[in-house]
Parts: C-alpha cells; structure tokens; sequence
C-alpha cells in the first residue's frame, strides 16, 4: 500500500518508544512509503531544531529514504489545509497515488480525506490493517 506518513509520526517514532516507533519500525518496511523534498526538509529540520538529532545519526532514516518512493509535489492551488504547510502532505499522497496518509496533526485528520486519499492516526492505521499485514 502507498503511504505518507507525516512527519509528526516519523519524528516521534525515532525519538520515543509507543505507537509511532512501532509503526515505522515494523510496518513502515511492508508498505510503499512515499516521500518529497518538502517533506523530507520539514522532517531534517524538526530533527535538528527540536532535538539536536542529525539525520546522520540516526541509521533509520538512511533505510527510510532509500525505501520511500520519491515524487515531485506541485503546491496544491487553492490550499486545502487550516496550516497551508500540511498542503504538502496532500500533494505528495496525491502525486505518488497514496492510499493513505498517516498522521497526528489534526489540521489533516480534519479533512478526513481528500480525494481517495484517506487521513488516519497511526492508530486508526494500525487497526485498519489486515491481519496477514500486522
């Protein structure tokens, strides 16, 4: 399955222990994750102003970038999220033809969906999941 995962569940998947670790740990590897610069600048600089991680710390995101899909979002016109930066979420799920997009920040899980995009927490994920994908 074709996944965003936001950077809110990757953050805190990598800095604590719980669902989100869970996650990418043990099912982020069995679905097609997708990723965009935008998205990937937002997760280096979250990383470092607000834990002093450097991505080259951390071996998880070397296997992630190198697992991810990469697509080149175009800026969503008109904006569709409350934040105008979670617009970027949208247009990678839509450009790469994400089934869903995993994530904490209500400004997305407001909308819900977007197009055939569903919207989820990580739990919501987790509990939609198959059996054979758990």
């Amino acid at each position: 399955m074709k996944v965003v995962f936001d950077t809110n569940v990757i953050v805190a998947g990598v800095v604590a222990t719980g669902l989100c670790h869970e996650l990418i740990e043990q099912h982020l590897p069995r679905h097609e994750p997708l990723l965009s610069s935008p998205l990937w600048g937002e997760l280096v600089r979250t990383l470092v102003d607000k834990f002093d991680l450097e991505p080259v710390d951390l071996p998880f995101l070397g296997l992630y970038r190198q697992l991810a899909t990469w697509v080149e979002p175009r800026k969503l016109s008109p904006g569709v999220c409350r934040d105008s930066a979670d617009d970027w979420v949208l247009a990678t799920a839509l450009v790469g033809g994400a089934s869903v997009i995993v994530t904490g920040d209500d400004d997305l899980l407001s909308l819900d969906a977007h197009g055939e995009v569903e919207i989820l927490t990580p739990r919501e994920f987790l509990e939609r999941l198959e059996p054979w994908q758990i």
